[in-house]
Order: C-alpha cells, then sequence, then structure tokens
C-alpha cells in the first residue's frame, strides 16, 4: 500500500513539473513570436523608407523645385510598400508624410534651399505593433500598463546621387555632329534634336531608335522603354525598325493613355504639358527658357513640372492637348489629373521625361551619355519626333538622372544609400 501511494505521488509531481515545462515554453514561444513581428515589421518599413530615400535624392538636381519633387517622389515611393505584415495600408497606422522627407546640404546641416540641398533623408515611426505575448499576460495578470500590447518601430535612410557605373537609358542613340567631340558633341544646351523615325535614317546631330540589347527586335525596344537598365559604355547597340505599340508606352510618360491607361501603374512625369513649334515657336530650350508670349498656356517645363500640368495644361481633355500642341493623338482618351488632383501628376508623377540618351560612334557603340528631356508625345501614325539637349548627362548640376548601378568615376548620377 506504501509503494502504491508514492506512485501516486510521483505522478502528481509530473503533472505539475510538465505543466510548468509547457508554460515555460509557451513563453520562450510566445517571445520568440512577439520579436520575429517586431523584426519583420521592423525589415519592411526600412524598405519603404530606403525606397522613400532613394526616390528623393534622385530629384536633387539643384533646380528651384528639387524639394517639392524630392518630397513628392520620396512620399509616393515609400508608401508603395507594404508594411505590418504586408498590409497595404500599414494596418491604418499611417504612412510617411511630406513633413518626414527632409533634405540636408553638402556638410549635412539642415536645408529647405533646393539649391545646396544634397542627402535626402526619409524617416517613420510605425505604432500600435501588437505584442501578443505582454497582451496575453496583461490580460492574465491585470497589469496593462507594465505589459503594454502594443510597440512603436521606427527606421531612417539617408541617400545621394553619385556616378553610375552603369545606366538607364531609354532605347534611343543620339549621334554626333559632325567634328563635334566630348562632353556637348557639337550641340548647345537648349538644342532641339530630331529623333527620325526611320530604321538607320539617323545622321550625324540627330537621334535614331536604337535598341539597348543591340537586337534588332521591333518589340524589345517597347520593353526597353520601361526602366532597361544595364547599360554600359562601349555596347554595341542594335537598329530596329519601331511598331505603333512604341507610341502607348512613350505617351505614358506625358500622362497620355488610352482606354485601360492607370498612372498609379503606367506612372507619368510630374507634367505632360508638350513642346511643339505651334507652342514654343523658337524651337530652344523649353525647359528653362523664357516663354514665347502665345499661347497664353505656353511656359517653360520646369514652370509647367511645379504646377503639374496636364498635357491640356489644366484640364484632362486630350483635345485641349491637340489645340496646344497640333499634334494628333488619333486613340488616345485620357490625361493624367493635373494640378493638385489626385490620381495625376502631382500623386504618380516622377522623372520621366528628363532621359538619358546613350551617345554613340560610328559603329554605334556606346561612347558617353547625353541629358535630353522629351518634349512631345508620340503621334499615330509615327512620324519624327523631338528631344532637346540638356548637356552631357555627368555634368555638375545636369537635370538628368538614371537607376543604373552606383560607383562609376564619371557618368550619369544615381541615387545612393549613404546612412
Amino acid at each position: 500500500m506504501k509503494i502504491h501511494r508514492f506512485h501516486q505521488r510521483q505522478r502528481g509531481a509530473m503533472i505539475i513539473t510538465a505543466a510548468l515545462f509547457l508554460l515555460f515554453l509557451m513563453g520562450f514561444m510566445g517571445i520568440a513570436l512577439d520579436f520575429g513581428h517586431l523584426f519583420v515589421v521592423k525589415s519592411e518599413l526600412q524598405t519603404a523608407v530606403d525606397s522613400c530615400a532613394l526616390a528623393a535624392a534622385r530629384e536633387l538636381d539643384k533646380q528651384g523645385t528639387a524639394i517639392a519633387r524630392a518630397q513628392s517622389a520620396g512620399q509616393t515611393a515609400g508608401n508603395a510598400n507594404r508594411v505590418n505584415m504586408q498590409s497595404a495600408t500599414w494596418s491604418g497606422q499611417g504612412q510617411i508624410a511630406l513633413a518626414e522627407v527632409t533634405f540636408r546640404d553638402a556638410a549635412y546641416a539642415p536645408t529647405v534651399n533646393p539649391l545646396v540641398a544634397t542627402y535626402a533623408q526619409c524617416v517613420h515611426t510605425q505604432p500600435n505593433i501588437n505584442i501578443w505575448l505582454m497582451k496575453a499576460m496583461g490580460a492574465f495578470s491585470g497589469d496593462t500598463a507594465g505589459n503594454p500590447a502594443v510597440r512603436s518601430v521606427a527606421a531612417s535612410a539617408v541617400a545621394t546621387r553619385a556616378s553610375a557605373q552603369t545606366t538607364c537609358p531609354i532605347p534611343v542613340a543620339l549621334k554626333p555632329k559632325a567634328g563635334g567631340v566630348a562632353p556637348n558633341y557639337g550641340f548647345n544646351v537648349g538644342d532641339w534634336v530630331k529623333l527620325i523615325h526611320a530604321q538607320n535614317a539617323s545622321a550625324g546631330g540627330e537621334i535614331g531608335w536604337a535598341n539597348l540589347d543591340g537586337s534588332n527586335s521591333a518589340s524589345e525596344t517597347e520593353a526597353e522603354l520601361n526602366n532597361h537598365c544595364g547599360t554600359k559604355v562601349g555596347d554595341k547597340l542594335g537598329t530596329p525598325g519601331v511598331q505603333t505599340s512604341v507610341v502607348d508606352v512613350w505617351n505614358q510618360r506625358f500622362g497620355i493613355y488610352k482606354n485601360s491607361g492607370d498612372p498609379s501603374v503606367q506612372r507619368p512625369d510630374y507634367t505632360g504639358y508638350a513642346y511643339t513649334k505651334d507652342n514654343w515657336p523658337a524651337q530652344f530650350n523649353a525647359y528653362d527658357g523664357p516663354a514665347p508670349g502665345t499661347p497664353a498656356s505656353a511656359k517653360n517645363f520646369v514652370t509647367k513640372r511645379a504646377a503639374f500640368a496636364s498635357c491640356g495644361d489644366t484640364t484632362k481633355k486630350v483635345k485641349d492637348c491637340e489645340d496646344i500642341t497640333g499634334l494628333k493623338l488619333n486613340s488616345f482618351k485620357e490625361l493624367a489629373a493635373p494640378g493638385n488632383v489626385a490620381g495625376g501628376h502631382k500623386q504618380y508623377g516622377f522623372d520621366r521625361r528628363i532621359v538619358t540618351v546613350p551617345v554613340i560612334n560610328g559603329s554605334s557603340n556606346v561612347i558617353d551619355y547625353a541629358c535630353m528631356l522629351m518634349l512631345q508625345p508620340l503621334t499615330i501614325p509615327m512620324g519624327d519626333t523631338w528631344l532637346e539637349f540638356r548637356g552631357n548627362a555627368g555634368a555638375v548640376g545636369s537635370p538628368c538622372t538614371t537607376a543604373g548601378l552606383a560607383g562609376g568615376a564619371a557618368g550619369p548620377l544615381v541615387p545612393v544609400l549613404v546612412r
């Protein structure tokens, strides 16, 4: 009988021990779960602020509108990420605000002067991250103050611009003027340069379509207009015949769409306002030059970009764009919204019309890069169009940036994280 009672007591002790062990194990599991949750949110938030800083730094071109553009680009890029277990709305706890996108000069002192802003900084604190173990312990013990159910996580990032070793140009190629040498190859800043529609028809001082991968595929040209990266000095470019589908992708940069267009996906520039001989008869320096006086809507690109103007200036009507430019946009039905209206150039815009263009030699090998302004949308049927020369892409103060790989000694400036 004594032995029997001993075994009963032993079984009871083991039940208590197992229960305590399970409680202890659940505590560790809860801690791992909570810290894992915080780590995931922190990683997601860091990715968001990294994107914000890189997008903002890309706009720091020392122009008067750089701060406004950088804040808009940074906020848009950062908030396009998902935070708090991949929540598109960040679980309703607030996303990056414009005030959280700030700037510093070359000495790393805070500044709001776009002429000296060198670094872009994005910071954000994400509140009310649920801590499940603490929440359970607080409910069990009644000590919700000592065991808060939520925590906050913070992240910051700083980016600037540095020379690239690879670039992200558009699929065209600039041929130097006769006798033209670096850095401007015979062009003056502000010159309008013709992009020849016909295959292999461009001559010295003109631009031709050119596949960046070296192929002659017309469909590849369209694909490469959607931010193809990796082009290097020395690459041999192809000479495609283009097809009409390239018009859709080109015109999206102006915020001009067919029925299925969506500015949140097919992102426009900050402005779609276009320049032709009809509204800019000087055909020179539409980027920041003096307005011609007529038509009344005509202002330079920098001014229109600051106003987030559409191709129709202050309207979403394709006909208004046609009336301003004299271009025929057959089959295009919609413009991105102008001004501060949601769903347009301000909300979804970024730098899509100031582009990097390869400069090639007689063998179609890349020898340098020019900075160009896309002046006009393409028409259907397709014809020649115009871009404006804005200098060598690697020049100090060039408005050109790219999304290529940083680490070069010269060439276009690319955004790069520094902190």
